[in-house]
């Protein structure tokens, strides 16, 4: 299935790239573009299932942009993001049409949930979110979206590495995953620093996951880790 795409102009650069390889980690196909011009460009030469636009943009405003885009799609959902919390502009934002209106600074994890409430809502998107989203690793349910890692004793919130490096790990279930592969899928970089990054949670997966004796994360020297669900095991 395609991955849904989302459309970014976000011209704060550190901000612009976090939320990118964010939402693109967390399953969407993300286009970052960092002023309104490239952003309207960029909206008329592909097709969206959401636009994320910044307020304060330069050569053409969020607002700006956001009434252009809805010259030609009346329905595709907006959020804005804005340092500005003035409820006369949030009033104009929802004037124009913006679906939702997230005031800086926000979580990762809450601009996520309200994407995918919008997707709900909207019904574009949703039959395109990408497939396989949870887990079931012997007694623990893993839910992904949620980072909720569930056992029948208890209920763990996972931060965004131990669910992206957990999801990995599962995908890869009683077979090698390879440790640069993670390291540049999570962290980007397979350098010494992320790779004994990498090892801290390995360390803290183990610990949430030895309720059951079964499961085991098993270091395969010189290639990676493997988790091991031992009532599939076949050897």
């Amino acid at each position: 299935m395609d991955e849904p795409k989302i459309l970014l102009v976000e011209d704060d650069q550190n901000l612009g790239q976090i939320l990118k390889e964010y939402l693109d980690i967390k399953g969407f196909k993300t286009n970052l573009c960092r002023d309104g011009k490239a952003g309207l460009h960029a909206f008329k030469t592909d097709l969206y299932q959401l636009c994320i636009f910044d307020v304060m943009l330069p050569i053409m405003d969020g607002f700006s942009l956001a009434e252009e885009v809805r010259k030609t799609d009346k329905e595709i959902p907006i959020v804005f993001l804005t340092a500005k919390s003035m409820n006369e502009d949030k009033i104009k934002g929802l004037k124009i049409g913006a679906d939702d209106y997230i005031t800086k600074p926000f979580t990762t994890e809450e601009l996520l949930l309200r994407i995918k409430a919008i997707l709900r809502r909207s019904g574009r998107g949703e039959t395109n979110m990408p497939p396989g989203n949870k887990f079931k690793i012997g007694h623990f349910t893993f839910e992904y979206d949620t980072q909720m890692l569930k056992s029948p004793i208890d209920e763990i919130k996972l931060t965004s590495k131990e669910a992206e490096l957990l999801k990995m790990l599962a995908q890869n279930k009683n077979q090698v995953l390879e440790r640069s592969k993670a390291l540049k899928q999570i962290w980007h970089d397979d350098n010494y620093f992320n790779s004994r990054s990498m090892d801290v949670y390995i360390t803290k997966l183990r610990k949430y996951l030895k309720s059951d004796d079964k499961l085991q994360i098993l270091n395969i020297h010189g290639t990676g880790f493997k988790l091991i669900e031992t009532s599939e095991q076949q050897d």
